[in-house]
C-alpha cells in the first residue's frame, strides 16, 4: 500500500515537470551553413559534391537523404530527410564537416608541424633513389631516431614536406585526412614516451611526464 502510494505521488510530480518532453532532432554542426569564397566553386550531383578551388579539385560523397541548398551566392546549407533517425543526424554533421574541410583545403590547404624530441634526433629531406611512382613523390625523409640505422620514409605525391630545422618537419596537403595519415606514419617510428619525453610529436601534442618508481 505504501509503495503504491509512493508511485502515484512520483507520477504526479513528474506530470508537473517543467522540462520539455520532446527534444528537437537537429545536428548543431550540420545546421551551420558552409561559407566559401568566390574563388571556390561547388557543383552538387546526386551522389557527391565537387569542390574546385585555386589548389585543385576534390569531391565529397553524399548519401541519398542529403539535401543541398544555396540560400546565398557563397553559402551552402545542408539538410537531411529525417533528422529523427540517428544515422542521418550523424552523417549530417559529418558531411558538413567534410565539405568545410574540402573548401579550406582547396583554398589555403592544411599544414601540420612535426617535432623530433630526443638527443641526436634529426631529419633531412633528400631525393628518393627509387624515384617517383607507387605512392612515392620522388623525395623521402631521412631521420635519425636513436636506432642503429637511419629511418627512411617516402613522401607521397600529394604531401609537401619541408625541413626548416633538423628537428622540425612541416607537412602540407590539401586533404586533411591524408595529411593526418602520413603524419601518423611518421610518428609511429618513435611515439612520445612519458618517462623522458622523447619521441615524434605531431602538432601541439603534449605528453605528461611520469616519475620512475625506484625500489
Amino acid at each position: 500500500m505504501i509503495v503504491r502510494h509512493w508511485q502515484q505521488l512520483h507520477q504526479a510530480v513528474r506530470s508537473f515537470s517543467s522540462s520539455a518532453s520532446h527534444h528537437a532532432h537537429i545536428s548543431h554542426i550540420g545546421k551551420a551553413p558552409v561559407r566559401f569564397p568566390p574563388t571556390v566553386t561547388l557543383t552538387p550531383s546526386p551522389t557527391a559534391v565537387a569542390v574546385q578551388g585555386p589548389l585543385g579539385t576534390t569531391s565529397v560523397p553524399l548519401h541519398p537523404y542529403m539535401r543541398l541548398a544555396f540560400p546565398d551566392p557563397h553559402t551552402l546549407a545542408l539538410t537531411v530527410d529525417d533528422a529523427s533517425e540517428k544515422k542521418q543526424r550523424a552523417m549530417w554533421g559529418l558531411t558538413r564537416t567534410l565539405i568545410a574541410n574540402a573548401v579550406e583545403g582547396m583554398t589555403v590547404g592544411f599544414t601540420v608541424p612535426v617535432h623530433l624530441v630526443g638527443v641526436g634526433y634529426r631529419a633531412a629531406l633528400e631525393p628518393d633513389p627509387r624515384g617517383a611512382g607507387a605512392g612515392r613523390g620522388g623525395t623521402r625523409l631521412n631521420m635519425k631516431l636513436g636506432f642503429s640505422h637511419a629511418v627512411y620514409v617516402s613522401v607521397p605525391p600529394h604531401i609537401r614536406a619541408e625541413v626548416p630545422a633538423p628537428t622540425r618537419i612541416v607537412l602540407s596537403c590539401t586533404d586533411k585526412h591524408l595529411l593526418g595519415l602520413f603524419a601518423a606514419q611518421v610518428r609511429k617510428w618513435r611515439p612520445p614516451e612519458p618517462y623522458k619525453g622523447k619521441g615524434i610529436f605531431v602538432g601541439n601534442e603534449r605528453v605528461r611526464i611520469k616519475s620512475v618508481k625506484k625500489k
